[in-house]
């Protein structure tokens, strides 16, 4: 079958078109004909850091399609029916004509969506989620007379969890942008308000009236981390999911200020007893969709999916500059 992988860790140009073997589901598994794939910077970094072992290395996670095989202990699931899913960091990715995945993490494609632009939504619902729920402890309605800061609101992960903030908590939002564009576009998600990272967060937040209890670190927070601290709440608490190199933990101190790490695809690297967590979170999203509860966080149609337009597409995510999502579809 068709996928794109890499031999050898580097730059995007190290991608190259494969012809593999079309896996057999596990016992557990579905086996998806992709229809869908997006792009995160999750596929960036792994490029550059994962050395393939014993062979090629297909990447990607995001992904809709067709289930066309069942494995054994599969009850849920029939073949024919639409998925999405973001797939699993321990096994083969997404770029590729057919994929093997567990099929506790899987849910029902939204029906108002193509597959391409459904694929833009799983890996970045999961994690917006999981740092509302999971790492903030928060109840869905809870969060009145409090406020959520989104550093980089625009990207992948900011667009969704403005949405869900807004749709699912009493959460005041404040995204973070530094554009005119991606400025507008934290808005177009629902914002409440939007600041600019490039300037002095904290005294913004001052002249808003606003310290927030909650704050989503997407991106750069070890730069951000002083005005973190000083603009938070007492007892407020920190979620991120870059990787910076150090953190002074000591500063979170005199706030008391929790911190936690959001990784998607822990669930399903530890196999835990809560994996089915995943697929019934995407089933949420993928109602809320066709409710028009949420909206697409799709801005670029990469084409379709070959070795051309998937360097192009990883190109795009290294520039540091896209906003909400990217997706390719069909082979």
């Amino acid at each position: 079958m068709k996928a794109i992988g890499y031999n050898t860790t580097g730059a995007a140009e190290v991608l190259e078109a494969l012809e593999i073997d079309r896996p057999t589901p596990g016992p557990g598994d579905l086996l998806v004909e992709v229809k869908g794939i997006s792009v995160n910077p999750v596929d960036v970094k792994l490029r550059a850091l994962s050395a393939p072992d014993g062979g090629p290395k297909v990447l990607g996670f995001d992904a809709a399609g067709v289930v066309v095989d069942l494995g054994s202990e599969v009850t849920d699931f029939a073949i024919g029916d639409a998925v999405f899913y973001a797939g699993d960091v321990t096994r083969a990715g997404t770029n590729a004509a057919f994929h093997a995945v567990d099929a506790r993490i899987v849910g029902r494609k939204p029906e108002s969506l193509d597959f391409v632009e459904a694929a833009s939504l799983p890996l970045t619902a999961i994690t917006a989620w999981e740092m509302l729920f999971d790492a903030f402890r928060l109840t869905e309605g809870a969060g009145k007379g409090q406020a959520l800061l989104v550093i980089g609101g625009a990207g992948g992960v900011g667009s969704i969890l403005i949405q869900l903030a807004k749709a699912l908590t009493g959460l005041t939002v404040i995204a973070t942008a530094s554009r005119p564009e991606t400025q507008d576009w934290g808005r177009k998600m629902g914002a409440d308000h939007v600041v600019d990272h490039r300037s002095d967060l904290a005294a913004q937040l001052a002249d808003l009236n606003l310290a927030p209890s909650y704050v989503a670190a997407l991106t750069a927070t070890d730069m951000h981390w002083p005005a973190i601290i000083e603009a938070i709440a007492p007892r407020g608490q920190i979620a991120l999911i870059d990787d910076p190199e150090t953190l002074d933990m000591k500063a979170a101190k005199p706030k008391a200020l929790s911190v936690h790490w959001e990784f998607m695809f822990t669930r399903s690297m530890f196999q835990t007893e809560d994996m089915t967590a995943q697929r019934d979170l995407l089933n949420r999203v993928a109602q809320m969709i066709d409710a028009g509860r949420l909206q697409s966080t799709v801005t670029e149609h990469g084409g379709v999916i070959n070795v051309e337009n998937l360097r192009a597409a990883h190109l795009r995510q290294e520039s540091g500059r896209v906003i909400g999502k990217q997706v390719l579809g069909g082979w």
